[in-house]
């Protein structure tokens, strides 16, 4: 008996001491040190640029790409591709395994080229380009899903080209039970792409209850619906706050119930052209005004926005965003000099 107590003493104090047991390890209290963040720009305008961080004892590294974009990457090795042209400020957070940290700040400038590969200069007077432009036709049903009290046509009254620029016209008259008409235009099944920048210059109407859009949706639209598709809203304004641009982004798992974005204040949106634009990578989703970047959502491949989208210009009119029509709203246009996609 004397034995089998003694065996079981020295089985213990060995696990105690080879800490097993519910002991937990405590990793060394060695903070990282010496912090290094080299950056070597690929010469060949991609915008690849190659990263390595190194530190001391450290086991991970955050990377904030100064674009929106942050990464947490154990190798502190990593090539990130930016979108457009610019100087960025990276910084770079190593981690130790007690949990400290030690960060640098470093400076790079990167030039992109990007190719022009599809657009519309709207040089040809008459009705939009019908190898490049469709319609959607009607009241989507009571309202497009948003209340919207427009009717849209492919009528040249709602929808021109003329002097350069595609004129979409909203308009106060009883058409086919509605009380205004406008028009939504849009490239699918005529085009459709993945990823690159695409911009559009415009000037926006000014009318109290008017709602502008240059939007995308995913080509799957017919096959999941909304969200699942995906929907990246360029530009949204609203006749009640004349400059304000928003810009939103919506998909099954947004943080925000009207979708995930923000919004930027512009000088003269309704009487001078601006450049609206999206930048859209596998890493990430910029929204720009004058090539000011004002919202970046990170992509990743959970996301419905890595798959083919298509273009849509419309104007609406009340419904849940445009709000309250003024009752003495005759006419307003959005004129747009054109719509470009690069990549």
């Amino acid at each position: 008996m004397k034995k089998i107590l003694f065996a079981c003493i020295t089985i213990i104090a060995f696990l105690e001491a080879c800490g097993g047991g519910s002991k937990n390890v405590v990793p060394p209290n060695n903070p990282p040190t010496n912090l290094t963040v080299n950056a070597v720009v690929v010469a060949d305008s991609s915008g690849n640029v190659n990263f390595t961080a190194s530190a001391n004892n450290a086991v991970s590294y955050d990377f904030n790409f100064g674009d929106g974009v942050i990464q947490t990457i154990a190798s502190g090795v990593v090539t990130y591709k930016y979108t457009s042209s610019g100087t960025y400020s990276v910084s770079v957070i190593a981690t130790s395994a007690s949990g400290q940290t030690i960060s640098q700040t470093i400076s790079v400038t990167v030039v992109v080229k990007l190719n022009l590969v599809w657009s519309d200069e709207f040089n040809t007077p008459g009705s939009p380009d019908p190898t490049k432009w469709g319609y959607n036709i009607g009241t989507g049903s009571g309202g497009w899903g948003n209340n919207e009290l427009e009717y849209y046509t492919n009528r040249t009254d709602n929808a021109v080209v003329s002097n350069g620029t595609l004129k979409i016209i909203a308009k106060k008259e009883n058409y086919s039970g509605s009380n205004y008409t406008s028009a939504r235009l849009l490239t699918q099944n005529l085009y459709s792409f993945k990823y690159g920048k695409i911009e559009v210059r415009a000037k926006l109407p000014a009318g109290l209850g008017t709602w502008p859009a240059i939007w995308m949706l995913g080509n799957n639209i017919n096959a999941v619906g909304w969200p699942a598709c995906g929907e990246m809203d360029i530009m949204e304004a609203r006749g009640s706050e004349l400059n304000k641009i928003y810009g939103t982004l919506h998909y099954p798992t947004q943080v925000n119930t009207y979708g995930d974005g923000s919004s930027t204040l512009i000088s003269n949106a309704t009487t001078d052209f601006h450049r609206y634009a999206a930048i859209w990578t596998a890493s990430s989703i910029q929204l720009l005004v004058d090539d000011v970047v004002y919202y970046t959502l990170p992509n990743t491949s959970s996301l419905p926005f890595n798959q083919n989208f298509f273009i849509i210009l419309n104007v609406a009119m009340g419904g849940n965003f445009g709000g309250s029509v003024d009752p003495a709203f005759t006419s307003a246009q959005m004129e747009i000099d054109y719509v470009r996609v690069y990549q």
